[in-house]
């Protein structure tokens, strides 16, 4: 009797430096489970240390696990995909996703399963195409969030296999650390880019201008956040600073994406994933900039640091999961 494919489950485990996540999924490519848990950072700080970072995936993998992370009554796991660092290149390496690989591959070898290796990015724009529902093809992509802000041409030749070039993006702070550096000053809680989104929407667009700073396609947000610093301490409205923030991210990444070679006809759309890219204005600001660009965005919910994307990539891997035609 041939095996329901709803019955096979696929697992995705990540553990960056600011969430531990665990992602479920059938062969069909339908979400079963999604948990996660942020680390906890304290007050007046913009991250953990990586060692307390692994002690907090350590304490919170078990927990995720008792909710969830194993298949329903009926079916089971066939395969699990886990990041074993930030991006697929030979000198990428942090100690946190170390603890998301040795939970996975003792999860794959007690139970027999296939594992395979996949990196944070390559989660993160798995999570997108996902999410966006779009089929096989070449994608311009801009990982933006606290760690990244990269310009990178992108083709899933193979369902689950990702092929990436780095063309371009910041060359010093990145999106979301010139957010969280900001947010600090503003005594906003880590991350602060939900709280800035929330004060932004009452800011007055003419009222603070922040430079653009990019050559050709690197970005550098370092200039604009110390501007943004001094313009603070000496006094103005949150609100209009916020949103100064958050047009200078997006017109900074516009500049960019027009001096990409071949320009919109060379991709068959533009991506956004990462934490940065779930700001709703920032994404409206870069469909107004780039009219002749199709741009899509991951859904909010998977934007953010999530296991989605590695959970649909284990399916695709194993031959089991489906990509939009």
């Amino acid at each position: 009797m041939k095996e329901n494919i709803n019955n096979r489950f696929y697992l995705g485990l990540d553990t960056s430096a600011y969430t531990t996540s665990l992602a479920l999924v059938n062969g069909q490519e339908e979400l079963i489970a999604d948990r996660r848990l942020p680390l906890k950072v304290r007050k007046g700080s913009i991250g953990l240390r990586q060692s307390e970072a692994v002690f907090a995936h350590l304490a919170n993998l078990p927990l995720l696990w008792q909710e969830g992370g194993g298949p329903p009554s009926e079916g089971q796991i066939k395969a699990v995909a886990f990041s074993d660092r930030p991006r697929p290149e030979k000198n990428s390496y942090m100690p946190v996703f170390k603890v998301g690989e040795a939970s996975a591959l003792l999860i794959a070898q007690t139970n027999g399963l296939a594992a395979f290796r996949s990196t944070h990015q390559e989660g993160h724009i798995m999570a997108g195409l996902w999410s966006a529902g779009l089929a096989g093809g070449h994608y311009l992509v801009f990982h933006l969030s606290g760690g990244t802000t990269e310009i990178l041409s992108v083709s899933e030749e193979k369902p689950g296999s990702l092929y990436l070039e780095f063309l371009g993006g910041s060359a010093d702070l990145q999106a979301g650390q010139f957010i969280d550096r900001l947010g600090r000053d503003f005594g906003f809680p880590f991350p602060a880019g939900p709280s800035l989104e929330k004060v932004a929407c009452s800011g007055e667009e003419d009222k603070i201008r922040l430079p653009v700073s990019v050559s050709g396609l690197s970005i550098s947000f370092s200039g604009p956040a110390s501007h943004a610093q001094r313009i603070w301490k000496k006094g103005c409205r949150i609100e209009d600073l916020a949103l100064a923030i958050e047009i200078c991210i997006a017109d900074s990444l516009a500049t960019v994406v027009q001096n990409i070679p071949g320009g919109a006809k060379a991709y068959s759309a533009a991506l956004a994933v990462g934490g940065v890219a779930g700001n709703l204005f920032i994404r409206q600001r870069l469909q107004k900039k780039l009219p002749s660009w199709q741009i899509f965005f991951a859904a909010p919910e998977y934007a953010s640091d999530n296991a989605v994307g590695l959970a649909v990539q284990a399916a695709r891997l194993d031959g089991y999961g489906s990509r939009s035609s």
